[in-house]
């Protein structure tokens, strides 16, 4: 059995080998068995007495940890199994934590070991208190409006209009019992916010077909309460285009998006964003629109879980909570679902979700002839070949369809007729030998 997350195995003991022993104890446990090879082979210990003295007491010594050693034997063979269990609580062996992840082992440093401390004390980084932080920190017009929206929405009383501000803060949980203001408090109303958090910014750029092609950009700042508003306004006013058209006599103007699922896609990456790290990135490209926020999935979630029915486990819970007062999300876990149904509707792919770089990205295809996407519909090989020539030459003929496709007339008829009850291309021009055929959107 070769070495896995829960397991390793070692020919002899080292001093060193207490690094794994506090790597597994701060991850899930697991075991290490002395005296046999990667193989599982039994090679045996020649000091397993001494051995079943000093393990012991070393991992004692150096890290306060109480293990069992176990003393096995196969054939005439002696070996030793160190059984860790999990801690409670972050151990460090000569100050310097370690983690088991995968088959390896990590040592933490910087946010990755600020992340795993808070968890093992049972704390999330927006619960963190500020002690410097006071009233004066705090955008009381933020409060304001966010009570109206929460009475309105009926999710917290009608008195609460009359309450002054530290009793709404306290009522949220956003103050705790010491009275210091917590680090979601500073983020949902702070006046500045980034005082506090370096990564609460939401910065957009435009781009042409490249990353390597930026045309310009734009910070939007400010709480996190108000960011989604403000970042619809800058997609609006700058960013993304209203094409005209008209259903009879009306005038119509989408968004080149369907806005709802776009919105969505904007609350999700700042309620579920790792605040203790880096922006939010939007990227606007001629055919795109990328949405990426660092922080990756629970482990109890994966994204084809997403798109199916799941709880809703939000990582800044206390954040999560207002933005659900305020009537800005649903708390059942159904903002995939939003995202998805509005991009079938509107037309277009539904979002591309990929977990990257520790964290989410939501991709908004403009363009549904792309051949990623092609590939997912009922067509085979021929036809998107068809559409993708179309793409390029603007039309297609009958004839043409054959000719690039080494088909009769007969195959090539159907198939393009296949493609207009499809609703992917129109047929245009005279009947017949005049007759072509062009993309419908």
């Amino acid at each position: 059995m070769p070495e896995q997350q829960n397991i390793e195995y070692k020919q002899s003991w080292r001093d060193e080998y207490i690094k794994w022993i506090c790597g597994f104890a701060n991850a899930q446990g697991g075991k290490i068995f002395i005296g046999i090879d990667d193989k599982e082979e039994v090679t045996g210990l020649d000091d397993y007495k001494k051995l079943m003295d000093d393990i012991p007491n070393k991992i004692v010594n150096h890290l306060g940890l109480v293990v069992d050693v176990n003393l096995r034997k196969k054939g005439e063979k002696y070996y030793i199994e160190i059984d860790v269990p999990v801690s409670t609580v972050p151990i460090s062996y000569h100050g310097a934590y370690h983690y088991r992840s995968g088959s390896t082992k990590q040592e933490l440093k910087g946010n990755a070991l600020n992340q795993f401390i808070l968890k093992k004390m049972g704390i999330s980084w927006e619960q963190q208190p500020v002690p410097e932080a006071s009233l004066k920190d705090i955008d009381e017009e933020t409060v304001k409006n966010f009570v109206q929206k929460a009475v309105s929405m009926q999710r917290i009383s009608e008195s609460a209009v009359n309450a002054d501000t530290l009793t709404i803060l306290k009522n949220l949980k956003l103050i705790n019992e010491q009275g210091e203001f917590l680090l979601a408090a500073l983020l949902l109303f702070g006046k500045e916010p980034d005082k506090y958090a370096l990564g609460c910014y939401f910065k957009i750029g435009r781009f042409v077909n490249s990353d390597s092609d930026l045309r310009f950009q734009d910070i939007v700042e400010g709480n996190i309460l108000n960011m989604a508003d403000k970042v619809m306004r800058k997609l609006n006013d700058r960013y993304l285009i209203r094409p005209i058209s008209y259903k009879g006599l009306e005038r119509m103007e989408p968004l080149e998006y369907p806005e709802q699922a776009l919105r969505e896609a904007i609350l999700n990456s700042i309620i579920h964003k790792n605040y203790s790290r880096t922006n939010i990135f939007l990227s606007v490209y001629n055919d795109r629109l990328i949405i990426w926020n660092p922080g990756g999935l629970p482990a109890s979630l994966s994204i084809e879980m997403l798109k199916k029915k799941h709880g809703s486990e939000p990582r800044n819970g206390l954040i999560a909570r207002v933005f659900f007062m305020a009537g800005y999300i649903e708390s059942w876990g159904r903002g995939i679902d939003i995202m998805m149904e509005g991009c079938r509707q509107y037309g277009i792919p539904e979002p591309v979700i990929v977990e990257e770089q520790d964290g989410i990205s939501v991709t908004f295809l403009k363009d549904i002839y792309t051949e990623e996407y092609l590939r997912t519909l009922d067509i085979n090989e021929r036809q998107v070949k068809a559409i993708l020539y179309i793409k390029e030459h603007r039309k297609i003929t009958n004839t043409k369809y054959q000719e690039i496709n080494t088909v009769g007339k007969t195959l090539a008829t159907e198939e393009l007729r296949y493609l207009i009850d499809k609703e992917l291309i129109i047929q245009s021009g005279s009947k017949g030998r005049g007759s072509r055929y062009e993309l419908k959107r």
